[in-house]
């Protein structure tokens, strides 16, 4: 965080871009079409704004602040109390490996590298998750039983997996480019 930053300063940008990040969570679309639930956002990107322009714990701050008012003002029941826990750890999975590997020594081999941690990183953290957690879950509480529909192999190795391969690689290459732009600007 820059010395110049005051509390209140500090706090007023993590509300900004707490906000930033749940209004983009509006934006969703489906990066497989054979499974359209699976929904991609750019939410990520002003927690990573969050984590290069003021700190780790603060980005950190940006990521539950904007699943809090998720959970608040567009909660769509029981997709969004199952999914919204493991977006976090996914997204937070990520957020980790950039600032340990990126954010501590910042060149563009850092970055590649944090980039394919993260995508690895928040691919298995889903994979698991779905395995443990939702799959069960949406069994029993929304007569949802992928397992029975598609069989677990398949819904895990070809949809769960590659969507968060991808969701990784856009996630990395989105913020690359943002931050491109936004880099001279903050110096």
């Amino acid at each position: 965080m820059p010395e110049t930053m005051t509390n209140t300063r500090k706090l007023a940008h993590i509300a900004i871009l707490s906000t930033l990040s749940f209004l983009l969570m509006y934006l969703q679309f489906p990066l497989i079409p054979s499974a359209s639930f699976l929904q991609f956002d750019f939410s990520i990107l002003p927690v990573l704004i969050g984590l290069v322009t003021i700190d780790l714990q603060s980005a950190l701050g940006i990521l539950i602040l904007r699943t809090l008012l998720k959970l608040m003002l567009n909660n769509g029941g029981i997709a969004t109390l199952i999914g919204m826990p493991m977006n976090v750890v996914a997204l937070g999975v990520f957020l980790l490996a950039m600032a340990f590997i990126w954010n501590r020594k910042p060149s563009l081999k850092n970055y590649v590298l944090a980039s394919v941690v993260g995508t690895l990183g928040l691919t298995v953290a889903m994979l698991v998750l779905n395995y443990i957690y939702a799959v069960p879950l949406y069994a029993q509480f929304a007569n949802f039983d992928i397992s029975a529909i598609l069989g677990l192999g398949n819904y895990l190795f070809a949809m769960v997996v590659p969507f968060n391969l991808i969701e990784g690689l856009i996630f990395s290459v989105s913020f690359f480019i943002l931050w491109s732009f936004l880099k001279p600007m903050v110096k």
